[in-house]
């Protein structure tokens, strides 16, 4: 009782700090130079361990519509202090959930890479897909915060020598590079066993079982397909085998990598949050085709800011692709097809969401929005 006491009022704190910053900003906001898709449309640490960086509290958020377009969605949503009031409430429930604890060591590293900001953007889709289902935050925290969880591993992992071999994550050395490549290993398996226990535990959820028992069971399942050998692994293994190896590599495939590891999670983001949301079957089949388009949308746009901005802009090392000889969708398809590509994903992501509630749906139309024109 005491530590959901704390929780309550560590997370009213952090919303009041983000309702704050996006009042406070809202003359000086940021201008977003959209990628043109132009139309075709903490216990004290031993000596030898390596003080942790402070924390960034509230996440920034570029939310100005792209000037070669016209906005997709209605301008009278508050998109950035939407995102931030949701990224704060995140944040605290992540905290809360790694509590530093021993061996120090692997909770640090945890710590580490699961607190270092970032955009939050999967379990922001999450409270949304759950919002425009029925259903409240409370329902859909635990799938959101297993998301990120997740979402992190991916990171620490694919960060490794043995996998894209990047030393830079969001604006800080990589977790191997903060701690080693051990602990980074394991700092990884942690944070994926803790979220498939966080998910299915029931007291992760309010005491008025709200979430039914086999909703949680089906958001487990359908969490497990997504990042295991048919989802998120299934598109690391074939990028891993498609990089370096000089034999061209077709559009087809090159979908399959990103529809597997980069959408597979993207997707599971909105799935979970229908399903503990409520959502009918119907509905949780046209929210997932969003979220795959949204997902493809996703790596287009990555892909295409791995050329076009500096690893300062990025906050991760820009050109690595190139470096590695890495098939991306500027490469086989060219930068302006590529940018031709993302708008008709945008546009596929937004019909699917043209039988909900468009108050409900504004939070998803402006995601899909969002991750199109984001600068990284």
């Amino acid at each position: 009782m005491a530590s959901l006491m704390n929780l309550h009022i560590c997370c009213n704190a952090a919303v009041s700090r983000a309702q704050h910053s996006s009042a406070s900003s809202a003359a000086g906001r940021p201008v977003l130079l959209a990628v043109p898709f132009g139309r075709p449309t903490a216990t004290s640490a031993a000596p030898h361990r390596r003080r942790v960086p402070p924390l960034p509290h509230v996440m920034e958020v570029e939310t100005s519509p792209a000037p070669a377009l016209e906005p997709a969605v209605s301008t009278d949503f508050d998109f950035r202090g939407y995102m931030l009031e949701k990224a704060a409430v995140v944040n605290c429930a992540l905290d809360a959930a790694v509590p530093l604890a021993h061996p120090d060591r692997i909770h640090e590293a945890m710590r580490y890479s699961l607190l270092a900001g970032g955009k939050r953007v999967r379990p922001v889709l999450c409270l949304a897909a759950c919002e425009v289902a029925g259903g409240a935050d409370a329902w859909a925290m635990p799938a959101a915060v297993s998301l990120e969880m997740i979402h992190t591993m991916s990171l620490i992992h694919d960060d490794l020598p043995c996998m894209d071999d990047d030393d830079l994550r969001r604006g800080r050395p990589s977790c191997h590079r903060a701690f080693d490549e051990a602990t980074a290993v394991l700092a990884g398996d942690a944070l994926l066993a803790l979220a498939f226990g966080h998910l299915a535990n029931p007291a992760s959820y309010p005491t008025d079982r709200s979430v039914p028992p086999d909703r949680i069971v089906r958001a487990v399942g359908e969490l497990s397909r997504c990042v295991g050998s048919e989802g998120l692994v299934a598109g690391q293994v074939a990028d891993l085998e498609a990089t370096g190896v000089g034999a061209p590599v077709t559009l087809d495939h090159l979908e399959f990598i990103h529809l597997h590891k980069t959408a597979a999670l993207l997707e599971a983001s909105v799935v979970l949050g229908a399903i503990v949301g409520g959502a009918s079957d119907d509905q949780i089949e046209r929210l997932r085709k969003y979220a795959r388009s949204i997902g493809l949308l996703f790596q287009v746009v990555d892909d295409i800011l791995d050329v076009t901005k500096s690893s300062e802009e990025l906050g991760k090392t820009a050109g690595k692709d190139l470096a590695s000889d890495k098939t991306t969708y500027p490469k086989l398809l060219g930068l302006d097809e590529s940018k031709e590509f993302a708008d008709k994903l945008l546009k596929a992501a937004t019909e699917q969401l043209a039988g909900f509630d468009p108050i409900k749906a504004a939070p998803l139309l402006h995601l899909a929005n969002y991750i199109a024109y984001r600068q990284k």
